[in-house]
């Protein structure tokens, strides 16, 4: 748990990132020197540094709140067409799911029912790994239908989260999860939830199997493990640099429903997954 009015969080490259009172008080080192995605932010990060991780996170702060009480939480732009917070807030939308388990800054874990919360919290935040919580977060949540499962703690705990959400009677619960043994957790609470894994980057080959045979969707971030784990499992693969994988019939029929419905060109082509093209975060780990 974060202390008062601390955040960290692991982003970029895995770089582990302390922000006080509203600053940046500490940057860490990454443990990849180039990302992909991280070129394609609203404030680019074209070579991962101390410095331009500072500043990337500077900007989240100054352009909508980040880990301050001035926190939006409300958005309808895709930053990425298959980034986690995309495709859960399209299955809100579509109906294909009814609620969302995710971490908030400010709030710690959420239970959301309205697409435009999903991706204002999710679609700009990764990697957050503990929080702290700001009375005026948690209103605009609760304001938009959301749920804030640890009002006074902001205690971060998906599979909490996705009990609380069957209590209060959701049946098609989706999740995100960063770590292996919380799928695990999950699906022994609810079976049938919806798990997206999430910020795999680091995790070894033990780790990165069970995560990929726990969820319905997984995105492959920087993690060569993950990569290695869905050979000969994945049903789908969304996008080629930073791969997302679907692992089952449900992970497959959410992809293939959100492309259904939009009118982006797309390619598709029967292969064996992984299929890598272009360019990957270097190194892989």
């Amino acid at each position: 748990m974060a202390q008062k009015d601390e955040h960290i969080i692991e982003a970029i490259g895995r770089c582990r990132i302390v922000i006080r009172d509203g600053k940046v008080a500490e940057v860490g080192e990454a443990i990849i020197k180039d990302c992909p995605l991280a070129q394609r932010f609203a404030h680019p990060v074209p070579d991962i540094t101390k410095e331009s991780v500072k500043a990337n996170i500077e900007h989240r702060i100054k352009a909508f709140g980040m880990c301050t009480p001035a926190r939006e939480v409300l958005d309808n732009r895709e930053f990425v067409g298959f980034g986690a917070s995309e495709i859960l807030s399209f299955g809100l939308f579509a109906g294909m799911v009814d609620a969302v388990v995710l971490a908030s800054d400010g709030a710690g874990t959420v239970i959301a029912t309205q697409p435009a919360l999903v991706q204002g919290i999710g679609g700009r935040m990764s990697g957050l790994v503990a929080t702290c919580p700001y009375p005026e977060v948690i209103a605009r949540i609760e304001e938009n239908g959301g749920v804030v499962l640890d009002r006074d703690h902001a205690a971060m705990d998906a599979p909490a989260g996705v009990a609380l959400a069957v209590e209060r009677g959701f049946r098609k619960i989706a999740v995100t999860v960063a770590r292996p043994g919380d799928a695990t957790a999950v699906r022994r609470i609810h079976p049938a939830t919806f798990i997206f894994g999430v910020h795999g980057t680091g995790l070894d080959n033990a780790e990165s199997a069970e995560l990929v045979t726990s969820c319905d969707l997984v995105t492959s971030c920087a993690s060569q493990a993950i990569r290695d784990a869905v050979i000969g499992r994945a049903l789908l693969q969304a996008g080629t640099a930073i791969p997302i994988f679907a692992m089952t019939p449900a992970g497959k029929e959410l992809i293939i429903e959100k492309i259904r419905r939009s009118s982006d060109p797309v390619l598709v082509k029967p292969t064996k997954l992984p299929s890598l093209a272009g360019q990957q975060p270097d190194p892989l780990v």
